[in-house]
């Protein structure tokens, strides 16, 4: 079909697309610490739960401020088992991220993959999974951790980009209803056969 047709179309069923908004960087890898080797290579499949996570952090905008979210995934089933929500971009974000993933686990993974952001080769992420194998991306490399930036492309095309958030606490609840309520309960997801992360642990329980 021509141009013509397809705008009518989108007239006519209320069609529109879903725009991303300006970028921010939340990668400092100036640091000059130390970093992991990229032992995840990105073999993104895995065969069982908990052998690896994959983490992250990205920013959200409110009236408010800038404020970070920080996510772990759990790449058996792209389940978002641990996030926290913070003004700042500290290591601390991060580590409250991985209590909720333990807390929601039982334990750690095997292995502990992210960028080489300083929040990641801070002593208290360090300290934190000290018996955890850790890896990290390489240099300006956003691929070798794409499912923890997919899931933040869908969060913001889905959902954030498409609210507005006076404050953290209206963007805590947001999130909670979309990421615990929707994402990982009802969301269906190609990489698991169409069903949701939720539904694809309970069958393969």
């Amino acid at each position: 079909m021509n141009h013509k047709r397809v705008a009518r179309l989108k007239q006519k069923y209320d069609i529109y697309p879903k725009q991303h908004r300006k970028f921010v960087v939340t990668t400092d890898s100036t640091h000059g610490k130390a970093v992991a080797k990229n032992v995840l290579n990105r073999q993104f499949t895995v065969s069982k739960p908990n052998t690896v996570w994959v983490s992250d952090i990205t920013y959200i905008n409110t009236d408010a401020g800038w404020i970070y979210l920080a996510t772990i995934i759990d790449l058996y089933s792209r389940m978002i088992i641990g996030w926290q929500l913070a003004h700042h971009m500290r290591s601390s974000l991060v580590c409250e991220a991985i209590d909720n993933a333990q807390k929601n686990r039982g334990c750690l993974p095997e292995l502990f993959h992210s960028d080489r952001g300083s929040q990641y080769v801070s002593d208290e992420v360090e300290a934190k999974l000290k018996k955890v194998t850790v890896s990290m991306s390489r240099k300006g490399n956003c691929w070798d951790n794409a499912v923890a930036e997919s899931f933040f492309g869908t969060l913001k095309t889905e959902h954030v980009n498409h609210e507005h958030y006076k404050n953290i606490q209206e963007a805590r609840i947001s999130l909670f209803q979309y990421i615990e309520g929707f994402y990982n309960r009802k969301r269906r997801h190609s990489h698991l056969g169409n069903i949701s992360p939720l539904k694809f642990e309970e069958m393969a329980a």
